[in-house]
């Protein structure tokens, strides 16, 4: 299922159900790229490799809910547009990763200052899960 070339966000991309979030804060490791704290799980039992994600935005951060909707409209475009290089990595080792993007700065971040940290963050994920790493 891997349709990331033409940058669509599926709906099968997001991670929802309780179960899956809560073993994902449980079990997944941490990492810390300003302005996100990433909480990430290596998956090698699914059938069919795919990354799915979910945006945090704290309400101590931001009160007003139209800030936390503009901060987590403005991460979901910017994995849109950066994901492709995990979906690469996650096929050719044929797993998949689960991850939480909490966003921790107190300022909304550009458009381009969001896609750049978004793509560094990917450039980490994919660094910290090759095999030579381990």
């Amino acid at each position: 299922m891997l349709f990331f070339m033409n940058e669509t966000l599926h709906k099968y991309e997001i991670l929802r159900k309780e179960n899956d979030v809560s073993v994902l804060f449980a079990k997944g490791r941490t990492l810390k790229a300003y302005p996100f704290r990433v909480v990430y799980r290596v998956r090698r039992d699914m059938p069919q490799t795919t990354c799915r994600f979910l945006v945090s935005v704290s309400k101590k951060r931001f009160h007003h809910a139209v800030k936390r909707n503009r901060v987590k409209r403005l991460v979901r475009e910017a994995w849109r547009k950066n994901k492709g290089v995990l979906y690469e990595f996650c096929a050719a080792n044929n797993i998949s990763i689960d991850l939480a993007l909490i966003y921790t700065a107190t300022v909304i971040h550009s458009y381009n200052e969001m896609m750049l940290k978004t793509n560094k963050l990917v450039n980490e994920l994919v660094k910290k899960n090759t095999p030579a790493a381990k």
